[in-house]
């Protein structure tokens, strides 16, 4: 077998890293480790939210709503994907949350993949 292959089901993945599949927080010489980008399968329940805005970002994001319904909050702006494949990009120094407006899943890749955004017993995005 190859090692710098791996084959997986982000719904049966995800859970194992708080949704995340590929980043940093990946143990060196797996093939989803890197330093270049993230990849989060995020399944939410209607009502989750994050438990506190991201401020100072230093990456820049594009998320993708798979199913569902979710709102991702910006300094003066919300903007709710509610169509399957709807997503929002946004850059660095974007300062964001997010609700889960309905059950929902979403696909979140980030870049580059850096440490220090997690908040304690909460979902990140």
């Amino acid at each position: 077998m190859d090692d710098s292959v791996y084959v997986g089901n982000a719904g049966e993945d995800a859970p194992l890293d708080r949704g995340w599949l590929l980043g940093h927080f990946k143990e060196a010489g797996d093939p989803r480790h890197s330093d270049a980008v993230e990849i989060k399968w995020g399944v939410h329940p209607a009502g989750d939210e994050r438990g506190e805005w991201v401020r100072g970002e230093e990456r820049t994001a594009l998320q993708v709503l798979v199913s569902g319904r979710f709102r991702v909050e910006f300094p003066g702006r919300s903007v709710v994907l509610a169509r399957q494949g709807d997503y929002v990009v946004w850059g660095k120094g974007v300062d964001h949350s997010w609700v889960a407006e309905e059950d929902s899943t979403v696909l979140t890749v980030r870049w580059p993949s850096v440490a220090g955004y997690a908040v304690p017993a909460a979902e990140e995005a």
